[in-house]
This record gives C-alpha cells, sequence and structure tokens, in this order.
C-alpha cells in the first residue's frame, strides 16, 4: 500500500522520541537511529514486534507515558502465556471511542438506536469498547455482558433494542434461542455487530434469517485499541481499516516480506498516535489480504478481506494443512449441511484420524449421501480424507464467548 503523507507526518512525529519515552523501544530498536527513517524501504527494514516481545514487558513495560497519563489499562483475552497489559491515555480512549462510533456509523447505526451489548467487560477489551462507540454515537447503550440468556431476550424486548452486539457464537445462540420461543415478532432488531471470531458463510446466513438483521464485521485486537479499528460495510466487501490511526501492512508468515496489495499473508499494524504503548509492526498472526481498488461503498478507507484464519491456528494431519476458513468453505458447499461443525483429530494405531462432525437436518440415506459429499468436497479442496459424521440439528454445544471448533488429542 504505501504510507500516505499524513500517516508519514504521524509516523515520524512518533519514531521522533519513541526511544526516550519508552524503555521496550529503546532495548528494541537499540543500534538503530529512527531519525533515518526516511522512506517507505527504511520503515520495512524496522523489525517486527510480537505478542511474545509484549508478554516479556509484563505488567506495564510497554508503557510510553508518565504514570500520570495513564487513565486505564487492558489485557489481552488470551488465555495461555502471560497477558499482555495495554496503558490507555485519555487520549487513547478518547481515539478508541472515536474508530468506535464511527463503525457504527459506516454499519447505518444512528443515536436514535438502543445497542445491546453482549461482549464481556472486565480487563479485556470487548464491552466496554461497544459501550464507548455507543455513548460516543449517541445510541443508547445496554450494557448487558455476557450469558442470562433469558435476561438477554427479556430486556430485548421490554427495552426494544434495535441492535445486537455479540460473538458469532453467541448471535447464534440467541437466534436458535428467539426462534424456538416463537419470539420472532416480539423483538425489533435491525442490525447486528458481530466480532472476535471467525465465522462462515453459513452462520452468518442463519443469524441474518433468523434475527432478520443485517450482520457487520467489526475487527479489532485489544494490543491496538480494541475491537472497532475497522469494520465491513453495506458492500459487505471486505472491512475498511480506519487509516488515520492504524497503519496496515501484510507480510508473508515465513520471510517477513511486504506483499503486495491483493496477495494473502499476516496482517502487520503500526499505530499512527497511540500513546500509552504504540505499537510499530506488530505481527497479529491473522490472515487476510488488502482488497485492492475502490470499495462499491465509495469509503476511501482501504479494506482487509474476511480473516482466512491465524497462522497459529492451523493444524497439520496427514501432509494437509488445515485452516478454520477452509472447512467452513468445505460446509458452504455441501449441500444438507447447517453452519455448526467440529473437527476431532486424533492418533489410533500410529496414525492420524480426521473425523468432522456436522449439524443436519437430514435422516437416513439423504444423510449417508451428504455425509458422502462432505468428505468428496473436503478431499478435493484440502487433500485429504476425513470421516463425515451428520449430527442433529442442536447438538454439537453452542458458547456465550468463542466458540472452539477443533480439537487435536494428538499431543
Amino acid at each position: 500500500m504505501g504510507f500516505t503523507e499524513s500517516q508519514w507526518d504521524m509516523l515520524t512525529s512518533e519514531l521522533a522520541t519513541l526511544k526516550e519515552r519508552s524503555p521496550f523501544y529503546a532495548k528494541k530498536f537499540e543500534g538503530i537511529d529512527l531519525s533515518d527513517v526516511h522512506t517507505q524501504a527504511d520503515f520495512e527494514r524496522l523489525p517486527f514486534s510480537e505478542k511474545d516481545d509484549l508478554r516479556a514487558a509484563y505488567p506495564l513495560g510497554l508503557q510510553a507515558v508518565p504514570d500520570e497519563e495513564v487513565v486505564r489499562i487492558h489485557s489481552s483475552s488470551g488465555t495461555t502465556g502471560t497477558p499482555v497489559i495495554i496503558p490507555y491515555t485519555q487520549q487513547d480512549v478518547i481515539d478508541w471511542a472515536t474508530q468506535f462510533a464511527r463503525c457504527y456509523e459506516m454499519a447505518g447505526i444512528t443515536p436514535a438506536d438502543r445497542i445491546q451489548i453482549t461482549p464481556g467487560y472486565g480487563l479485556w477489551t470487548a464491552g466496554i469498547g461497544f459501550q464507548l462507540g455507543a455513548e460516543r454515537l449517541g445510541a443508547m447503550a445496554i450494557p448487558m455482558g455476557p450469558g442470562n440468556t433469558e435476561k438477554q431476550l427479556q430486556m430485548m424486548q421490554d427495552l426494544k433494542s434495535t441492535v445486537i452486539t455479540a460473538t458469532s457464537s453467541y448471535a447464534l445462540l440467541l437466534a436458535e434461542e428467539i426462534g424456538k420461543r416463537g419470539l420472532r415478532d416480539k423483538v425489533h432488531l435491525k442490525k447486528g455487530v458481530i466480532g472476535s471470531e471467525r465465522w462462515g458463510e453459513k452462520m452468518r446466513h442463519r443469524i441474518e434469517t433468523e434475527l432478520g438483521i443485517e450482520i457487520y464485521d467489526i475487527y479489532g485486537l485489544t494490543e491496538v485499541y480494541g475491537p472497532g479499528i475497522g469494520i465491513s460495510c453495506d458492500a459487505h466487501a471486505g472491512m475498511h481499516i480506519w487509516d488515520d490511526f492504524v497503519y496496515i501492512e501484510v507480510v508473508d508468515p515465513k520471510t517477513g516480506e511486504v506483499l503486495p496489495d491483493g496477495e494473502t499473508g499476516e496482517l502487520v499494524l503500526t499505530t499512527l498516535r497511540k500513546q500509552g504503548a504504540p505499537l510499530i509492526r506488530y505481527r497479529t498472526h491473522d490472515l487476510t489480504r488488502i482488497m485492492p481498488g475502490t470499495c462499491p461503498c465509495g469509503s476511501h478507507h482501504p479494506r482487509i478481506d474476511t480473516l482466512v484464519g491465524r497462522t497459529d491456528d492451523m493444524v497439520k494431519v496427514r501432509g494437509c494443512n488445515i485452516f478454520p476458513a477452509q472447512i467452513e468453505e468445505v460446509i458452504k458447499a455441501t449441500d444438507g449441511t447447517s453452519s455448526e461443525y467440529q473437527v476431532m483429530i486424533e492418533a489410533i494405531d500410529g496414525r492420524d484420524i480426521l473425523t468432522v462432525l456436522f449439524e443436519t437436518p437430514l435422516e437416513g440415506v439423504e444423510k449417508e449421501r451428504c455425509q458422502e459429499e462432505l468428505s468428496l468436497i473436503f478431499k478435493a479442496k484440502l487433500g485429504c480424507t476425513p470421516r463425515a459424521k451428520g449430527v442433529p440439528l442442536g447438538e454439537l454445544p453452542r458458547s456465550e464467548k468463542k466458540t472452539k471448533r477443533i480439537f487435536d488429542s494428538r499431543y
């Protein structure tokens, strides 16, 4: 992509005093004179930041401002290893709210809307980000937090919520409950803002159809503000990233070489005005591509494509590299499957066995035919043949947070 003039001005301003303000970057860029960064090529020679770097800086080694300027901290929601603590200044919080409000506006949400917030509150950046954006926009925030589906449905009806914010897993759970209870005509939802986990087209279609809403994908990560640094638009052709706050690159995950627009690789983010914990060339591990050309919606903000997955959620079975996005493509291409699936990988008698469980309304011979079709499509797309097993609708577990779909018991 390359920097615009205004992005470059923000970057050079950031770099000018970065090593003085941040012990983390003083060490990270030891031996590098940041005043020598004059060109795109100079910038692309700077070393990447990794999550392990951020963990090593625990608890507040990333902080680049005096204590009295920090108004809040957040922590990544990852369940493994040392957490990453990100300090925020007052301006960081305002900037995050500004970006999030812009996301709502991109989705056609206005101050007249009532936004029911189901992601979690606390150290992670989910619920509070959705609320910040709603308040900045001037919409009514209904800060439910996760779980308690009974209460969620009651408030949804009584307060006439028009927007639901959730993980895709919880949005599906709510949609199924509304269907079971015959509440479709009693809820007033029009739009959904969904984030935090990748999901397939069949799942999107089910949620949109069962709730009667239009869904927008929101993007973000704790290390870079949180959710709200980008969102899909009415064209639903990728997610626009707010490039006046964040600079995006896509690199080859193995070599780190910057890839041309249109090629899939690992998303790398650089913050342009973050004060509490600036990030320079941060590897997200999210796999996507920068979409070339102008979006049909007319927005000038660059787009990344729907995430393929993460570099660290690939599994290898019998020589085949498998990403969740590829499994979702198989599910989408197989007639008779619903959206929900699980993949079980086991080592039996020294051989890797791959089983795909999927929900289907079919029974008997039709179900057997569907299982055979899924196995054939899987083999054609991914190169190895699974055992395909159809189960009744609703049998696979639902989650109020993110749904785990791949279970590997080989190790």
